[in-house]
C-alpha cells in the first residue's frame, strides 16, 4: 500500500525513526522550560550540559570501568552538582536584571565547556557501545526497529510525564510556582526560596544531561554535539511556549515526528521545517501553542 507514492512500512518506520528523535528534543526543551519558566533564566549553556552528560558517560566506561546503567544516574548527578554551581556563583546574581544578561553568561559557559573538551578530546566522535541488555532489533512486520530506541521513546515518555506530574500536580510543584511569582510570601510560611530555585536549575539541567547520556549509542559523542541541536530546542520551546512544561513535551515530540515525514515527502526540507514552523506561530501567536499572553 502507497500514501502519496511512499510505501507505507517506509512511512511507518519514518515515523518512529522521528519519534525518536522527536524525545530528545521533548527532554532538552523540557530541562529549558522548567529553568525559564520557574527561573526566568534563557540557558543557552543547556546544548553544552547535554555534551557534558554524554561525555561523562563515554569518559565512565573508558576510564572507570563503569557501565551504561550506572552512569545513566552518576552522569545526570554530576552535571546537576555543576549547575548547582553554576546558579551559586554566577546565575543568581542577574534574576532582577533583563533576560539578555542571562543568556550571554550561559553562552559563555556553552564557549568554556566546549573549549575545554575540544582541548582535550578534539572535535572527532567518540563511540559508545549499546548496553548489552538492549541490543538487538524487533521486527514490527513495517520495520526493523533496534531495542535501544524503543528505549529512549519509552524512558523520554516517563521522565518527561513524570516530570510534569510533580510540577504541576504536586505541593512541591506548586510551592516552585509560587517561590518564582512571590517569593517573600512563600518564604513566609518557612520555605527557603533560594535553595529552591538552586535545586531547580540543578534539576533543569540534570535533564539534559540524562538527554546526553540517552543520545550517547545513538550519536558520536563530540564536543560539537550540544551546540548542533540546542538551536532546534529553541526553537521547540518558542513554538511550544517558553516555560510552558507541556509545551515542550508535547511540541518536541510532534515536531519530531513532522520532521520525520518531511524525510520522506520533501527530504530538502527536512531541516528548515522547525524554523518554518516556528515563525507561523509566532506570527499567528507570539506566545506559543501552550504560552500564556503576557
Amino acid at each position: 500500500m502507497d500514501i502519496f507514492g511512499i510505501p507505507l512500512p517506509a512511512l511507518l518506520g519514518q515515523l518512529l525513526l522521528g519519534l525518536v528523535n522527536g524525545s530528545f528534543y521533548a527532554m532538552l526543551s523540557l530541562g529549558l522550560a522548567v529553568i525559564f519558566g520557574l527561573l526566568n533564566v534563557i540557558n543557552f549553556a543547556h546544548g553544552a550540559l547535554y555534551m557534558m552528560g554524554a561525555f561523562l558517560a563515554w569518559m565512565g566506561m573508558a576510564y572507570f570501568n563503569l557501565n551504561y546503567w550506572v552512569m545513566l544516574v552518576v552522569a545526570p548527578l554530576l552535571v546537576g552538582v555543576f549547575g548547582i554551581l553554576i546558579e551559586k556563583t554566577m546565575l543568581r546574581w542577574l534574576y532582577k536584571l533583563d533576560h539578555l544578561y542571562g543568556l550571554l553568561l550561559t553562552f559563555g559557559i556553552t564557549l568554556m565547556v566546549e573549549g575545554l573538551f575540544r582541548s582535550f578530546y578534539g572535535v572527532s566522535g567518540q563511540p559508545y557501545s549499546v548496553p548489552e541488555a538492549l541490543r538487538g532489533a524487533t521486527n514490527l512486520g513495517f520495520m526493523i526497529l533496534p531495542n535501544y530506541r524503543a528505549w529512549v521513546v519509552v524512558a523520554s515518555l516517563v521522565i518527561c510525564l513524570a516530570t510534569w506530574a510533580i510540577i504541576e500536580k504536586t505541593k512541591l510543584g506548586a510551592y516552585l510556582r509560587a517561590g518564582t511569582e512571590n517569593p517573600r510570601l512563600v518564604e513566609a510560611f518557612g520555605i527557603n526560596v533560594p535553595r529552591m530555585v538552586t535545586l531547580t536549575y540543578g534539576f533543569g539541567v540534570a535533564l539534559a544531561a540524562l538527554a546526553g547520556v540517552l543520545a550517547a549509542p545513538v550519536i558520536q559523542i563530540s564536543p560539537l554535539m550540544g551546540s548542533h541541536l540546542i538551536i532546534t530546542v529553541f526553537a521547540v520551546v518558542v513554538i511550544g511556549g517558553m516555560g510552558s512544561i507541556l509545551g515542550a513535551i508535547v511540541t518536541g515530540l510532534t515536531l519530531g515526528v513532522l520532521e520525520g515525514l518531511t524525510k520522506v515527502f520533501y527530504p530538502e526540507l527536512s531541516s528548515t521545517v522547525v524554523f518554518i514552523i516556528m515563525a507561523v506561530v509566532l506570527i499567528i501567536r507570539p506566545s506559543g501553542l501552550f504560552g500564556r499572553e503576557a
